[in-house]
């Protein structure tokens, strides 16, 4: 019998009108499609990229100075190194720290592939650890048992914001003498139990994709407490030498390569964007929290597991809606995404594990088994639209178009329409692929 999809009485209209993969009008018009992630780029970016255009200085400078200054005080911390990515800092964080061939470092398969190739990079080998099935972090209570003799270093990902276990985890590290590293690319607000996100490891390490809650076009930054460290980072991401360009034309200064580096500086250009940004974190996380409750009150009634709240005495950064497809769901993932496109609304798959990705099955031999949690999680996972440059009415479009499209096949399940339509879908979404 097909589950009955029906919201409370503050959602009733959302079940007016077919949904548009089955011939209804789309929830919003093909001109003005609901961009998954789109950035918040105002006039004050626009025109301190201008600036720094005109200045004459485009490559690493007085504003990556600057914005590293900044970001560390934002933080709370006494150093920060901006880079090119949230790869390069990762990378960056384990090759300064002296981790590589031989090593092994505990990280999540719950995470972006990014995480564990700068493992990888370094030459070290990663040991995925499954995730907590409430809320996709890495599991602390399977930590232990995956370290070995080899172990130097514990990866631990902020999923969608929302903060690691850090007391158990840290402690962990502690008593068994191993380095830890925060991937906060999705926990620039964040913080566990009064601490900031990223200050809680040896290095905390943030991207400023495009997605993310500052955005720089592509960029990274690193945050550390370690003076020896942060010189060994700056050193390394400028291919290894004690000083950089814009230093030289200040100074008389002799410049040493005491490292083969990397080509990972930030650039003014990129600085400029996220020196623009950075004042305005704060307003735009309280504008993904409005569309996140906004969210949680307008999907109750869907047979989906929604997020996990947030711990008492932390701070959730609202990076990520996701939202897992519960077995009454009346859609695979593969054609609610299609549904979705038809609808004009973009959405997001965070993630498909690491363990599941063909690269790391036939290099490592990861077995699906061996992770549970991350293995459920990843086939039916699926992030909505959350930015700060969306209005919460844009949210709640985006629940009616779900509704719509969920009852519409709950009601028609069987049915030879139903069947008619399923294939429409499937035809849908290989020719968006």
């Amino acid at each position: 019998m097909a589950p009955e999809i029906q919201p409370d009485s503050a959602g009733v209209s959302q079940l007016q009108g077919l949904p548009a993969i089955a011939g209804g009008l789309a929830a919003r018009d093909s001109q003005r499609p609901l961009v998954f992630g789109a950035p918040e780029i105002g006039t004050a970016e626009i025109d301190a990229v201008t600036a720094c255009l005109r200045s004459g200085w485009i490559g690493s400078g007085p504003r990556v100075a600057e914005f590293e200054r900044e970001f560390a005080r934002y933080k709370g911390v006494p150093y920060a190194a901006a880079v090119s990515s949230g790869t390069a800092a990762l990378h960056l964080a384990l090759v300064a720290m002296g981790i590589g061939s031989g090593d092994e470092v505990i990280v999540p398969t719950m995470t972006y592939c990014s995480t564990v190739h700068a493992i990888v990079h370094a030459g070290a080998k990663p040991v995925l650890v499954d995730c907590e099935a409430s809320t996709s972090n890495i599991d602390a209570g399977r930590i232990e048992r995956n370290i070995s003799p080899r172990t130097k270093a514990i990866v631990v990902v902020h999923m969608a914001g929302r903060c690691c276990d850090m007391d158990h985890i840290g402690e962990i590290a502690r008593r068994r003498g191993l380095r830890l590293i925060e991937d906060c690319a999705h926990a620039l607000e964040s913080s566990y139990h009064g601490s900031a996100a990223g200050t809680m490891g040896d290095v905390g390490c943030f991207s400023f994709y495009p997605t993310k809650s500052i955005t720089t076009g592509d960029g990274g930054m690193l945050i550390v407490s370690d003076k020896r460290l942060h010189r060994r980072i700056k050193i390394l991401s400028m291919q290894g030498m004690t000083t950089d360009a814009w230093i030289r034309t200040r100074r008389t200064s002799r410049n040493r390569t005491v490292a083969a580096g990397f080509k990972y500086n930030m650039t003014d250009i990129s600085a400029a964007l996220g020196l623009a940004q950075l004042p305005q974190v704060e307003a735009r996380w309280r504008q993904r929290q409005e569309i996140w409750n906004e969210y949680n009150g307008q999907l109750k009634d869907l047979p989906v597991g929604l997020p996990a709240e947030p711990e008492p005495h932390t701070r959730h950064a609202y990076h990520l809606y996701s939202v897992v497809l519960g077995e009454r769901f009346p859609l695979t993932r593969r054609e609610l995404v299609a549904a979705l496109r038809a609808e004009n609304i973009g959405s997001g798959i965070h993630f498909e594990p690491v363990h599941r990705q063909p690269y790391y099955r036939r290099r490592f031999g990861y077995q699906a088994a061996d992770f549970p949690a991350a293995t459920r999680i990843g086939e039916r996972t699926i992030s909505l639209p959350l930015c700060a440059s969306m209005k919460v009415s844009e949210a709640a479009e985006v629940s009616g178009a779900l509704y719509r499209i969920a009852h519409h096949f709950s009601a028609n399940q069987g049915s030879p329409a139903a069947r008619s339509l399923r294939e429409r879908v499937e035809s849908y979404a290989l020719s968006k692929r």
